[in-house]
């Protein structure tokens, strides 16, 4: 057989043929197609395009949430031999329009939700019979919008359950033009373009091809060892390769059922309905980035505070607890301290944590984190509470799973041991490797490894030597063989002597020490000292003020200074990290980085030289001050009219 998704799809519908595959909710319910019906549907669409023009190696796009039409429609378009361009909702409209020129895309497929990203840059589309396949029925949703932007329905615009009515009826009377082009799809052919989201610059196209993702989805899956038949709802969008990857290829080798976040009515309506579905699906794992860890954290931590007396204390003795009889997981405390921490660790998990869990559903058994650094403190929150996020560590140009930890071998704070298929060493800035234990470049090779940048050579040849991927990311390997990911090489810290630090560890413990601090970049571009620009905690800076009457700028500065400086006196971050690399200052901004300012990319990290950017003048301040405060002097109006009468 050859090693393809396309493969792996007609694999799994004779195995799991019946199975349900892929949902979405409806008003009627949970609607699903099973295995066998997503192989035959994607038959019908690929029979569809082909009849209608679409060759080998064109280019088509989805921009759209999470739904069966998404994963459906990507199979149809790899089966007439097209490759799928995977975009975020997140983009606006513009950045949409780069991407689209830039692959060539042929067309895209849209929701009702998306279709406002395209109609504003219709005429501005470069290529020529440019079409919209919508995935939504009620087509009448977007006719008023589409006729002010020149877009004909009757000619531009073919609705899903048609492509399927016609590609069916197409595909029974002559199947042979669809057998014959997946016949001929190697495993050298790209299945998809990956834009990266440009944290550092301008994005650029990520080839990942058919053995790409037949190799990391059956490497990943000999590691976790999941059991057949578990279920997981998807809360990351489909265009995050971590979600493409294990969401909708790794389900095709153990009949995983994915549901997807109910996203009707939009990005504000789907948050709200995460929790929703969660008791509706009761997943057995989750898929997560630290942003929303971080997010579950703080709403928890703040609804056990709310509730105040005896239930907040026995939370902490028992979370504290339960944190030492666990050690690192991979090592866990001695028997001693497993016999004297056991009491309160077993009651607090009886009468609090069983209740937190709920949240989740009945059957979580563990997450598993991608996307950023997951901060320890995080890893040993949610492992305590009996619902673990086990941290891995991949870029897109992997495919993107790296290493990972799983239920049967894991290191918290680590990123886990390397998996099956690939190699991994760390490198000097000379490509020379390094021992463990050194931290240097981390260097990857296997069967995963990225064709290409798309359109861009001189950007493959940077990362790409022979059969090495230099990732970019600085780390180093135990000598248990766990993978310690430190930070980006593009976002380290530098100091004036040239000495090199990534800030995201230091930004995670601020953020989660802090109930008053919402968000932090830290910043040192070959200066004397550290500095960081802070947003606030909107809720609780209020709360703040109201229970402690505070009336007086001066008092509430030193509450945001005190709060934002608590990470120094933690357990887990005492001397953890080196004087210069603390932020001496920080600047307050009003401002939230969020993606509608483009200082947030899709996958919730920080797009930073976006943020040096805008606050460049708060940034030269700092540095002109000196170290004389902590908190920028611009910041005085800000803490001001926070106060009431203001």
């Amino acid at each position: 057989m050859k090693r393809t998704v396309l493969g792996m799809l007609e694999k799994a519908a004779k195995d799991y043929g019946n199975v349900g595959y892929t949902y979405e909710k409806s008003d009627e319910g949970w609607i699903k197609k099973t295995f066998s019906e997503v192989e035959n549907d994607s038959n019908y669409l690929g029979s569809y395009f082909i009849a209608s023009g679409i060759q080998k190696e064109d280019k088509i796009a989805i921009l759209s949430e999470g739904r069966i039409g998404w994963v459906t429609g990507e199979y149809g378009l790899l089966k007439a031999g097209a490759v799928s361009v995977p975009l975020s909702i997140k983009l606006m409209p513009d950045e949409v329009l780069f991407r689209l020129n830039h692959s060539g895309a042929k067309g895209i497929f849209l929701s009702h939700n998306t279709f406002e990203k395209i109609a504003p840059i219709w005429d501005k589309i470069e290529h020529k019979n440019f079409k919209i396949y919508y995935l939504d029925n009620d087509i009448e949703k977007i006719r008023e919008d589409a006729h002010e932007f020149n877009i004909e329905l009757d000619k531009d615009v073919s609705t899903f359950s048609k492509m399927i009515e016609e590609g069916k009826a197409i595909y029974e009377k002559d199947p042979n033009p669809l057998k014959s082009v997946v016949e001929n799809i190697m495993e050298n052919d790209v299945v998809t373009i990956s834009y990266t989201s440009g944290t550092t610059g301008n994005p650029k196209g990520i080839m990942l091809t058919q053995l790409n993702y037949y190799a990391n989805s059956n490497d990943a899956m000999d590691f976790f060892q999941l059991p057949e038949g578990f279920r997981t709802l998807l809360v990351l969008p489909l265009d995050h390769s971590f979600a493409h990857t294990v969401g909708i290829y790794i389900s095709l080798l153990k009949g995983i059922a994915i549901y997807f976040v109910d996203a009707r009515g939009g990005s504000v309506n789907t948050l709200k309905n995460i929790p929703i579905n969660l008791k509706e699906v009761s997943p057995d794992f989750l898929l997560t980035v630290p942003a929303l860890t971080g997010n579950f954290m703080k709403k928890i931590s703040d609804g056990i505070k709310e509730k105040g007396g005896f239930i907040d204390w026995l939370f902490n003795a028992g979370l504290n607890a339960g944190i030492r009889i666990n050690g690192n997981g991979f090592k866990k405390a001695d028997i001693f301290t497993q016999i004297i921490n056991y009491v309160p660790y077993k009651i607090a998990n009886a009468l609090i944590f069983k209740k937190v869990r709920s949240i989740f559903g009945d059957n979580l058994q563990f997450c598993v984190g991608g996307g950023a650094l997951l901060d320890s403190k995080q890893q040993k929150f949610f492992y305590t509470l009996g619902v673990p996020v086990y941290q891995g560590y991949g870029l897109t140009e992997a495919t993107p799973i790296i290493s990972a930890n799983a239920v049967h071998l894991h290191k918290l704070g680590t990123s886990g041991p390397v998996i099956p298929g690939i190699t991994c060493k760390i490198v000097d800035p000379d490509r020379k490797e390094l021992p463990k234990g050194q931290k240097g470049e981390i260097v990857i090779k296997g069967n995963n490894v990225m064709a290409g940048y798309y359109k861009n050579e001189k950007a493959s040849k940077e990362v790409i030597d022979g059969e090495w991927l230099f990732t970019g990311d600085m780390g180093y390997i135990e000598d248990d063989n766990f993978l310690m990911v430190v930070g980006r090489e593009k976002a380290l810290l530098i100091s004036e002597d040239g000495e090199k630090y990534s800030p995201e560890e230091i930004e995670e413990a601020i953020v989660n020490c802090s109930p008053l601090i919402n968000q932090v970049m830290v910043y040192n571009d070959h200066k004397k000292f550290t500095t960081a620009i802070v947003t606030l905690d909107l809720p609780n800076i209020k709360k703040l003020i109201k229970d402690k009457h505070i009336t007086d700028e001066e008092v509430l500065m030193k509450e945001i200074k005190n709060s934002f400086y608590r990470f120094k006196y933690e357990k887990d971050y005492v001397n953890k990290f080196p004087e210069k690399w603390i932020p001496s200052v920080f600047s307050i901004v009003e401002e939230p980085f969020t993606e509608g300012n483009k200082m947030i990319n899709s996958t919730l990290k920080m797009v930073r030289y976006k943020i040096i950017e805008a606050y460049q003048q708060n940034i030269n301040e700092m540095y002109n001050n000196g170290r004389t405060t902590s908190v920028s002097p611009k910041n005085e109006d800000i803490v001001k009219n926070l106060l009431p009468f203001h």
